[in-house]
């Protein structure tokens, strides 16, 4: 499930969804339930995010010469940035999508399937079928969180509270196996 071949990648692999965990901690904060509980798990996903940052881009940094799977130019390499670009023009139109329909309700959701399918096919060019898992698991978040009443919460709560902490998750397991096949 996760490839220790390329140490130096599960080490950003666990900053870059440390960060995320962090981001969506806080587009959660938009309206949570009414119970103060709420906020404080929140806040633990987003310090839990920003410790892993702190942990994993020094490691990272320190080890920057290892093995990776995205060598500059090689196929690995071309296929994320087509993949980056083409989830960054994805969330761009669907976020002006919902606004135009006077769904903006929907940004969090949207934002995060996208995420979510983008890691289907960074699993392969990362070799870490762990993406796919938290690609797939991802994305139902944000399709569930489309269908839950906003009466109770901001859809961007239950996107943050889940989709943080399975990045949250992922990412600390990426890190954890990373220092460990560094040794």
């Amino acid at each position: 499930m996760i490839n220790p071949e390329f140490p130096r990648d599960l080490l950003m692999t666990g900053a870059i969804f440390g960060l995320a965990a962090f981001i969506w901690s806080g587009w959660a904060q938009e309206r949570p339930p009414k119970h103060w509980i709420w906020r404080v798990v929140l806040a633990v996903i987003g310090l839990g995010g920003a410790v892993l940052v702190g942990l994993s881009v020094p490691a990272a940094i320190k080890n920057w010469s290892g093995p990776t799977a995205l060598e500059p130019g090689g196929p690995a390499f071309i296929t994320y940035i087509v993949v980056f670009w083409i989830e960054v023009i994805a969330m761009i139109v669907l976020a002006i999508w919902a606004s135009r329909r006077g769904r903006s309700d929907l940004h969090a959701p949207l934002i995060l399937a996208v995420v979510g399918i983008h890691f289907i096919p960074l699993a392969w060019v990362f070799a870490q079928p762990i993406f796919a898992v938290a690609g797939v698991l991802v994305t139902i978040v944000a399709i569930v969180a489309t269908r839950l009443p906003l009466a109770t919460a901001a859809r961007s709560f239950w996107c943050g509270l889940f989709g943080g902490a399975i990045l949250l998750i992922v990412g600390a397991v990426c890190s954890v196996i990373g220092f460990g096949a560094l040794g």
